[in-house]
């Protein structure tokens, strides 16, 4: 099974969806893995409080690329709240795969991201069980401040 979900990250990683910048855009927001050096940016366009479109780019290795690939399907359409709220057990969930503490930074960068564009923080992605609830008024808020 493992061998199944490596030819899906190769995949990604080998055929990126979503990679790029978008022009017109309303928040984006750009990190690092200081483990390893991957750098990643995100580009989000919002239609209300919900991700219409959105665009990764960066370099990096095919973790932190082809894992930003991947979820960046499943964060499309998704409400500010709801990618506020994701945590490491959605990106492994997405992957299909354990990482070890290394590489599980490098697959956490797209989603690190991704909150640090929507809701201003900085944090690496954690797992706990805990959403975090932030209205689309609240999001506003943290996305001006930025």
């Amino acid at each position: 099974m493992d061998a199944l979900y490596r030819e899906y990250i190769i995949d990604h990683y080998k055929n990126p969806r979503n990679f790029g910048e978008l022009d017109e855009r309303d928040v984006e927001f750009q990190d690092r893995n200081p483990l390893c050096g991957d750098e990643l940016g995100v580009h989000i366009k919002l239609d209300g409080d919900r991700v219409s479109e959105l665009r990764f780019h960066g370099q990096g290795c095919a973790i932190s690329q082809a894992t930003a690939s991947i979820i960046s399907e499943e964060l499309i359409g998704k409400t500010v709240a709801e990618i506020a709220a994701l945590d490491r057990h959605f990106v492994v969930d997405e992957i299909g795969l354990e990482l070890s503490p290394t590489r599980l930074k490098c697959g956490l960068l797209g989603l690190k991201v991704a909150q640090g564009a929507l809701v201003g923080t900085e944090d690496w992605p954690d797992g706990t069980e805990e959403a975090v609830d932030v209205s689309p008024e609240e999001a506003a808020k943290l996305r001006s401040e930025i």
